[in-house]
Order: C-alpha cells, then structure tokens, then sequence
C-alpha cells in the first residue's frame, strides 16, 4: 500500500511564537494558524519533509486533532503539498498540488472488476522538467516522477479492468488509480448501459463540451486552478512592451478627417455615448442607484424582446428563440445576469437572478460571506477598497451555444460577453451613470452561490454600476 503524505511547500516557514501561536510564513507574507500545544508545534515542524495522512486523520488524540485542523487550514490557504510513495525512504512517486482551497485526497472505491480509463478532458504535459497530468475538472493536479506511471496512464487511454492493471503495475499504484478517479482524471466505464464514451462520463451539459473549450474556460478565470491570473506583468523583463498604435501599413494613405466632419443626428448621439464612455471605479453611496433606474437599464439591455420557435437539423429538433437588445451566435442568447446588490435604493443588500423573460429579480439565498467575497473581489479587481454598488455577473448556459457550434463553441461565447459589455457601457454613459467591465470572474465561488455546477453555467465577467463620483479612461 502506498504512503500518502502532506507536505509544505518548499518556500514556506512554519514558524512558532513564544505564545505558543504558530504563523506560516512565505513571499513576505505571514498567516496565523492558531496555537497548539507542544507536542502538535513539534509534529508540525515534521510538515518540511512529509507527515503520512493516517498518522493524525486517524488519530484522535489532542496532538493529532491539532494537527488536523493546522494540515486542513494550511491547503485551504493553497500552502500543502500531498506525496504518494512507496515508503517512507523512497522519494515520492507522485505528488499532487491542490488547484482548489477545498481539495483534499481522497480514495474513490475500487473493484476488481472496476473498468477505468482516461477522462477525455486529461491531459499530460511538460512543466519544468516534469510530467504534469491534469484536468479541468480536476481539483488538482499530479506531478508524475516516475516513468512506469506515465506508461500506465497510456495505456488507460483504452478501459483496462482493474484486476489486469494489477499485473501491470505495483499494488501501491491501484492508490494512485483511486485518487485519479476521485479527481475526474479517471472514469469508470460501463460498455453494457452505453457505448458512447463521451456521454459516459458525467451527465449531458458535460458531453457537449469540446475539450479545448473547457480547458479554456477552467484556465481563464478564477477558482479551479493555482496558476497566476490577472496583470502580473509576466514577460516586462523578457519582452518590451508593444506600442499602444501598430505602426501604419506602408502605402498612399487616403485621409478620412475631412470627409467625418458632419454627421447625422442619430449617428452624432450614438457617437458621443461612445466617445463619452468612461469606465467609472468609484462610487457615491450617498446617493446610490435606485431600483427603477436598475430596471431601466435591465429593459434597455439584457430584457427579452420576443419569442420564436423554428425547425433545425432537417426537422430533427425544433430550437426556442428569445432575441434581447445586443446581437449574439446563432441567436442563442446563452447570457444570463446574477446582481450581486451592495447599495441600492429600494432593493435590498443580496444575490438576485434577472429573468429576462419575465424582466424580474428573483432573490439567490446565498451566504453573507459569499457574497461579501463576490464584492470585495470586484473592488480588488478594479483596485479601489469599496465594493460597487451593483455588480452584474455575466454566466453563460454553455449548452445553447455548444449544441449547434463545434470547435468555436466558447469563443463565440466570449465575443456575445463582449458585445454585451459594451451594450452596458453605452446604456450607462446614456443614462447618466458609472460602469467598469471587469475580466476575471470565480467559478467556484459561483457554483457554491448558485448550486450549478461550473460546465452547465459559469460567469465569463462581470460589471460593476452605479451612480459615479469620479471617472477615468
């Protein structure tokens, strides 16, 4: 049987106070992880070099259920590390980095006569030096250090029963098999119920998905990953920065400023709306949003204008329509608005859907403290200490757009967030208020608001609204 262990990452310091509290430090930073009694400080420092889970999960004595809660508080702060080995002289054969505050190893069920293989979503790459195996789905992801592993892990893109993997690979490796199965990595196959192995693994919202897809959606946004996001300026020591206008095309030009002098009404509104557009950080909570200026702005963007119904696939299906006021793929019409209310008058502090159908905010019984992070996190997003007064979480049913679209699915996606983006925008600046696009969005914390998994619905952006004090470009 292996041995499974949780270890500190290399640059982090457990460091113990004379009070006896204990404090994690790291990258100048420093965490308070409570006290504990001596002989729990004194476990804890074994932390550097690995300290075997059963030891103090089983253990229910003090030290033990000290050590417990330090090990659980350290992962949820994304400090820990798990190693799978053979022993305890042997180095690790696998270790595994958690991509979620909440992931913790555990050891799915296994049978003999089990067929497993790999999901459809996992993939192997090069991370420094070292094989790296993850998944989208997964909570984390697997440092592979041993190559008979990555052989094994071939060999799963075919079922394999498990008691014939057996006489392939060391008995430990049947541990490693059962952590890869409770992490998405791997599947249990069933040939008898269904031949379709894309729709055997986890229900229909997941079979439409294209694997690219939701790599992509996983990987560039927040909540499922540990990798840097955002403007850390990654490549200012490698690379200059491109000019802020590309350098023109060679050639005669043909000058339009003088043929754009006068424009017609209608086009001179639209274009100073454009040209007025600001993307406003800061908000006047004296005097914040009311809940009729709220529906306006929903009716004059997101709200639905009719419904159709027509034929598609030689009359194989017959799809709904329900066009809003901004273009979108297909006319599909996948987006759809979460308020996340901090200040407004007439509406209660909350997290509401809006029925576009309806044109209706239906109240989300979400957890203070959630949406509390939702706010702050799109006051750190936009830089500014106070959250906004209305923040629009952009989601998107991602299977009214992959139904029809193949290997585009989610780019197109993206483009109908954009141009409702700028619908908003324009809709603002026309009725006199202050509006900020913001580009990260945590899809994790909005699968635990809502209740729906992250590959059925999930946020693409967001944007924060309400009555200005101050504008910037």
């Amino acid at each position: 049987m292996a041995i499974l262990c949780a270890r500190l990452l290399e640059h982090v310091t457990l460091k113990a106070r004379p009070d006896g509290n204990l404090v994690a430090a790291f990258d100048q930073h420093n965490i308070q992880l409570g006290k504990l009694g001596a002989r729990a400080r004194e476990r804890a420092q074994q932390l550097r070099s690995g300290v075997p889970l059963r030891s103090f999960t089983s253990d229910r004595s003090k030290a033990g259920r000290e050590i417990d809660r330090l090990v659980r508080r350290l992962a949820r702060s994304g400090l820990i590390e798990f190693c799978l080995s053979v022993s305890d002289r042997d180095a690790p054969k696998v270790v595994i980095e958690p991509q979620m505050p909440d992931y913790w190893p555990r050891a799915a069920s296994l049978r003999d006569t089990d067929v497993l293989m790999l999901s459809r979503f996992a993939y192997m790459r090069r991370r420094s030096g070292t094989l790296v195996l993850e998944s989208p789905r997964a909570g984390a992801l697997f440092r592979i250090h041993d190559a008979k592993i990555a052989g094994m892990l071939a060999a799963l893109s075919q079922p394999q029963q498990i008691k014939r993997l057996r006489h392939k690979v060391r008995f430990w490796g049947v541990d490693l098999l059962s952590l890869l199965l409770d992490s998405h990595i791997l599947i249990k196959v069933d040939r008898r119920r269904s031949s379709n192995l894309r729709q055997a693994e986890g229900d229909t919202h997941l079979a439409l998905w294209d694997f690219h897809d939701l790599l992509f959606h996983a990987r560039s946004t927040e909540g499922r990953h540990a990798n840097p996001i955002g403007g850390t300026y990654a490549h200012a020591d490698d690379v200059p920065p491109l000019p802020a206008v590309r350098p023109s095309w060679p050639g005669k030009k043909i000058d339009l400023r003088k043929l754009a002098t006068r424009h017609p009404p209608a086009a001179a509104r639209v274009m100073q709306c454009l040209q007025q557009r600001r993307s406003t950080r800061l908000f006047d909570d004296r005097e914040p949003i009311t809940l009729v200026e709220l529906a306006h702005f929903l009716d004059g963007t997101a709200r639905v204008q009719s419904h159709s119904r027509a034929w598609a696939v030689e009359k194989i299906a017959a799809v709904e329509y329900a066009p809003r006021p901004y273009p979108s793929a297909g006319a599909s019409y996948e987006l759809e608005l979460y308020l996340a209310v901090h200040r407004c008058e007439g509406l209660a502090r909350g997290f509401y859907y809006y029925d576009a159908g309806a044109h209706a905010i239906v109240p989300i019984p979400a957890r203070p403290d959630e949406l509390e992070m939702l706010l702050r996190g799109a006051a750190y997003a936009m830089g500014v200490s106070a959250p906004p007064q209305v923040l629009i979480t952009i989601a998107a049913r991602f299977g009214r757009v992959a139904w029809k679209y193949s290997a585009l699915a989610y780019g197109l996606i993206l483009k109908d967030t954009g141009v409702l983006m700028q619908t908003f925008y324009l809709m603002s600046t026309e009725m006199g208020l202050g509006g900020c696009a913001i580009g990260l969005a945590n899809i994790d914390l909005f699968e635990k608001m809502t209740g729906v998994e992250f590959h059925i619905e999930g946020p693409l952006g967001q944007f924060a609204l309400g009555r200005a004090i101050g504008a910037e470009a």
